[in-house]
């Protein structure tokens, strides 16, 4: 699925949801005297879903990955937190609360390492950087990849290097 907007990404999403979780956390009265904690939670949090979104808006890849690895620091920032809550005695009655959360940190960041791994692999530069030539062109590789891979099937034959890869052109 092609995503127009950041607010479609699934990625994102879970980030706000995350967002939304942590500032209902650390109202809880537990966290009243441990604003240092508190704020730097919250900053971490907001900072996920943040990142995803000025990496969607900048239009290129590199700076999309860029702003995915800083989002995931900030997931695993999120956790850090989260295991410190764990084992402080003033959050002993939000245990469950701090576990849900650190799931969904964890979530969020294998979520967000898949999504930089397959841009990494993408030969796309970039919304930024795609004009009507390279538009096209990427098109047509595609199109000759599909048509390998059917040939391949029609026959009964694995392509070269085993999966549907695009060919060389000659």
């Amino acid at each position: 699925m092609k995503y127009e907007r950041f607010e479609q990404l699934p990625v994102w999403q879970a980030a706000i949801e995350l967002g939304r979780g942590v500032f209902r956390l650390v109202d809880d009265r537990s966290f009243g005297g441990q604003g240092d904690l508190r704020d730097q939670l919250q900053r971490a949090a907001v900072s996920i879903s943040n990142n995803i979104a000025e990496g969607f808006e900048r239009g290129t890849t590199q700076e999309l990955l860029t702003f995915l690895y800083y989002a995931r620091g900030s997931a695993g920032e999120v956790r850090s937190m989260l295991l410190l809550c764990e084992r402080l005695p003033y959050f002993d009655r939000l245990k469950s609360d701090i576990s849900d959360l650190k799931s969904l940190a964890e979530s969020i960041a294998r979520q967000v390492r898949a999504r930089a791994d397959s841009l990494q692999n993408s030969d796309i530069p970039g919304q930024r950087r795609l004009t009507d030539a390279t538009r096209a062109d990427y098109q047509a590789r595609r199109r000759a990849a599909a048509l390998w891979r059917q040939l391949d099937a029609l026959r009964g034959a694995a392509p070269p290097g085993g999966g549907g890869e695009m060919r060389p052109s000659a």
